[in-house]
C-alpha cells in the first residue's frame, strides 16, 4: 500500500505576535496523521496566500521567506528518501525524529569500547584472566590513537566505520605501530568484538568486517639444542626457589630430543621433593 504524504503551509492566526504577525507553519500529514510545527519565520496577514501557500509579491522579504519555505519542502523530501534507503516505516514519527531532530542519540565507538572493558574488568578472576582486559585495554588505547593519526579525532560514531577504517586500521598497525601479522590480527579481532556487539544491538546497518580477510600465520617453534639445555642444567643457583624454576622451565620446554628431556626428569626428580 503507497503511503500518502501532504505538505502544506500556512500562516497560523491564533498564534500572532505583539506586533500582529503571524507564525508560518509546516503541516505534514502521513496517512491522516498529522505533524505540525513552526518555522520560526513571521509574516503580515495580508501579505499571505492561502492558496498558494507562500507569501505574495517579489520584494525581499517574500523572496527570502519563500526560498525557506522551499528549503522546508527539500528537507521533506530528503528525510523520505533516507526513510526508504535505510528501508524505515513512513510514518509521522519517523518524519518528526528526522525533521525536528530527535533521532535516536548518536552512538560513539569509545564509550562502547570502555563499557565492554569495564564489564572484562568486574568479571576478573571469575570469567577472565587478567591478561584479556589488559589486551582489550591496550586495543583501545591503540583504536584512540590511529583515530587520531588517520582523522585528526578521538572517537568516531560507529555508523561511519566502514571497510577502509578497518584497513587503514591494520596498515596502521603493522607500519606505525609495528606489529607483527599476528599481533596485527589480534588486536583486529578484539576491534571486531566491538563491531559484533553494536551489530547485535542493531546500532549498525551494516558489517563493516564484511569483506575483510586477514589469516594467522603459523609460527614455528625454536627449541632448545641439547647443549643449550645442558648448559642451563649446570647452573647453580643460590636458592632453592630458583632451581625449582629452572627444573620446571626445562620439563615444561621440551626440547626436539625427547629421550633427552625424559633423561633429565629421571635425573631430578629424586632429588626436588616439589614435584610430588
Amino acid at each position: 500500500m503507497k503511503t500518502k504524504i501532504t505538505l502544506h503551509f500556512y500562516a497560523k492566526s491564533t498564534k500572532a505576535n505583539t506586533n500582529g504577525l503571524l507564525p508560518i507553519y509546516v503541516r505534514l500529514t502521513v496517512d491522516g496523521k498529522r505533524l505540525e510545527f513552526s518555522t520560526k519565520k513571521f509574516v503580515e496577514k495580508s501579505k499571505w496566500s492561502n492558496e498558494l501557500s507562500k507569501m505574495k509579491g517579489m520584494t525581499e522579504e517574500a523572496r527570502s521567506i519563500n526560498s525557506y519555505l522551499d528549503l522546508m519542502k527539500s528537507k521533506v523530501l530528503d528525510a523520505q528518501m533516507e526513510l526508504l534507503h535505510r528501508n524505515e516505516t513512513l510514518s509521522i514519527e519517523n518524519f518528526k525524529n528526522k525533521l525536528l531532530g530527535n533521532e535516536e542519540r548518536q552512538r560513539m565507538l569509545v564509550p562502547i569500547f570502555q563499557d565492554h572493558n569495564n564489564k572484562i574488568k568486574e568479571l576478573v578472576g571469575k570469567e577472565y584472566a587478567p591478561g584479556t582486559l589488559e589486551r582489550y585495554t591496550t586495543s583501545l588505547k591503540h583504536t584512540i590513537e590511529f583515530m587520531q593519526w588517520k582523522y585528526n579525532i578521538l572517537d568516531i560514531d560507529i555508523s561511519k566505520i566502514d571497510h577502509a577504517f578497518i584497513t587503514d586500521y591494520e596498515f596502521w598497525l603493522r607500519s606505525v605501530r609495528k606489529c607483527s601479522n599476528n599481533t596485527a590480527v589480534k588486536y583486529i579481532k578484539n576491534f571486531n568484538k566491538i563491531i559484533k556487539i553494536c551489530l547485535a544491538n542493531d546500532w549498525l546497518d551494516k558489517n563493516p568486517f564484511a569483506n575483510y580477510k586477514s589469516k594467522v600465520k603459523e609460527v614455528e617453534r625454536v627449541y632448545l639444542t641439547e647443549t643449550e639445555i645442558q648448559s642451563i642444567i649446570e647452573i647453580n643457583f643460590k636458592t632453592e626457589r630458583l632451581s625449582l624454576i629452572r627444573d620446571i622451565f626445562l620439563l615444561f620446554n621440551l626440547s626436539k630430543d625427547a629421550s633427552f628431556s625424559l633423561i633429565y626428569s629421571f635425573k631430578i626428580m629424586p632429588v626436588n621433593k616439589f614435584y610430588f
